[in-house]
């Protein structure tokens, strides 16, 4: 019911515990974003504080992170200078995109394709593409392709690269078991 209703999401949350492709899914029938591509994966505890605002591209994954389209002083300065005060801004992810865990977008800002924000970043300007960014104010700590070639790299020297390489996307249940028992006992030999 609170898939198809968009009820009852914290008992959802709860007792469904939705993966984080699940609850994308939910979040782009009942989420109120002003536009999701396909291929997303959001923490289920993502703060999107004015979804309709927000446009999300495609292969975007929202770690436990905060993306932030309105400045909130707002309403206190209307009742400490008797003013009528608005600030709200968009927020547009593009394709390829990963936000990290504790990181803040806030308002009127573009994340452009390929970009990593790395956890705990403060993103207040625009990211150009291919780009990784950390830091508070987040600033361009890489190039996104650059981590990907070190990556596949390790990953070639790991003693369960035959499986990585041979499972169906990057998470596979089928193998899971057999992947953490593998990386158990290189991490913990006897």
């Amino acid at each position: 019911m609170a898939f198809r209703k968009g009820m009852f999401k914290g008992l959802y949350l709860k007792v469904c515990r939705p993966t984080s492709a699940e609850f994308a899914d939910y979040m782009k029938i009942h989420g109120r974003l002003h536009a999701m591509g396909e291929n997303c994966r959001f923490n289920p505890y993502v703060n999107i504080t004015d979804p309709e605002y927000v446009s999300i591209g495609n292969n975007v994954t929202l770690s436990h992170c905060n993306l932030i389209g309105h400045d909130g002083v707002v309403g206190m300065l209307n009742n400490a200078y008797d003013m009528k005060l608005d600030s709200v801004g968009k927020i547009v992810i593009k394709d390829n995109v990963f936000v990290g865990h504790g990181s803040t977008v806030l308002p009127n800002i573009t994340i452009g394709s390929n970009v990593i924000i790395a956890a705990g970043a403060m993103v207040n300007k625009d990211v150009p593409d291919g780009v990784i960014v950390g830091g508070v104010p987040a600033k361009p700590i890489g190039r996104t392709e650059d981590l990907a070639n070190r990556l596949k790299e390790k990953t070639e020297q790991l003693p369960w690269a035959h499986i990585i390489n041979n499972r169906t996307g990057s998470f596979d249940p089928s193998v899971e078991q057999e992947l953490i028992a593998m990386r158990v006992k290189y991490f913990y030999p006897d």
